[in-house]
């Protein structure tokens, strides 16, 4: 038996998340002032205040839900389990749980990475959607018809796809053709894990060669390969490779079953990874951490 903490991505947006930890546990308090003090700005107003329309923003919302993953792991004051996990931008929290990297590294990348992102691809020129009701071969044959990327493979029967925006409107098209129940746009700012982020990818390279990146003190489960990986630089060129692919998260939690992994605790805002566990393997145990 062994178990796995988990950390979410762009999935939770919420104004007022970790303020009460921050007003009544020094553990968290001490994670938002970090990443304030690495930021040179107060992100733990925005995070705690808003307006919803600036947390929102790639550049803040990224950081702001590593802050707020770690804050409540720091809170819960638990041990680190066996293997580490982060859905897209959770990989940078599940790293710095791991103390791969440290929190104001993290505030940085994220940072960082949000900025490049949303550079890279002009205002409405791209786009993310979601396609439910097909399987993940369905949905990448179509985009493979329609030259449009599958972005994230969360379980079966939800598959998002990005990229221009005529081409994933195109896909979403085709996808209801060929039997999607559903095929809609989701509220991101910019088109995620796709070759429109190429730009991203370079700079990103750059910023991970920039800091001071440990070899973390347990696994981490990767998006881009689903193994356990503990070498520094084939994690950062994982960390590169996701920018412009797909976040294998089926195909990773499967591989958490096979490596004998029986328990799945979310750690951060949002139970999205708990919900999808139970859909992908009835072998885990999924929880959220409660603090």
């Amino acid at each position: 038996m062994s178990s796995v903490f988990v950390f979410p991505g762009q999935g939770a947006q919420v104004v007022g998340m970790g303020k009460d930890l921050y007003d009544n546990n020094a553990n968290a308090r001490a994670v938002f002032d970090e990443v304030d003090a690495a930021l040179g700005e107060k992100l733990s107003d925005i995070i705690f205040h808003g307006p919803a329309e600036e947390l929102t923003l790639t550049a803040n919302v990224q950081p702001a839900i590593m802050a707020t993953s770690i804050a409540m792991l720091r809170a819960a004051n638990v041990p680190l389990p066996e293997y580490v996990a982060g859905h897209s931008l959770g990989e940078y929290t599940a790293l710095c749980a791991a103390g791969a990297i440290s929190v104001g590294d993290a505030a940085k990348l994220l940072r960082v990475r949000g900025n490049a992102m949303q550079n890279a691809a002009p205002a409405g020129s791209g786009l993310t959607a979601v396609i439910m009701g097909l399987d993940i071969d369905a949905v990448r044959d179509i985009c493979a018809q329609t030259d449009c990327d599958v972005a994230n493979d969360n379980t079966a029967g939800q598959v998002v796809i990005s990229g221009p925006r005529d081409t994933v409107e195109k896909t979403m098209v085709a996808a209801k053709e060929a039997g999607a129940k559903r095929a809609m746009p989701l509220a991101l700012s910019v088109p995620v894990h796709c070759r429109m982020q190429a730009p991203t990818a370079e700079i990103m390279r750059k910023a991970l060669d920039e800091i001071d990146f440990k070899t973390p003190i347990v696994p981490i489960i990767s998006n881009k390969t689903c193994t356990p990986l503990t070498d520094v630089n084939e994690i950062k060129d994982a960390l590169v490779y996701q920018i412009t692919h797909g976040v294998r998260w089926r195909e990773s939690v499967l591989a958490m079953a096979e490596l004998g992994i029986t328990q799945q605790i979310e750690i951060g805002p949002g139970n999205v990874l708990t919900g999808l566990c139970s859909r992908i393997t009835d072998k885990i145990t999924a929880t959220k951490l409660e603090v």
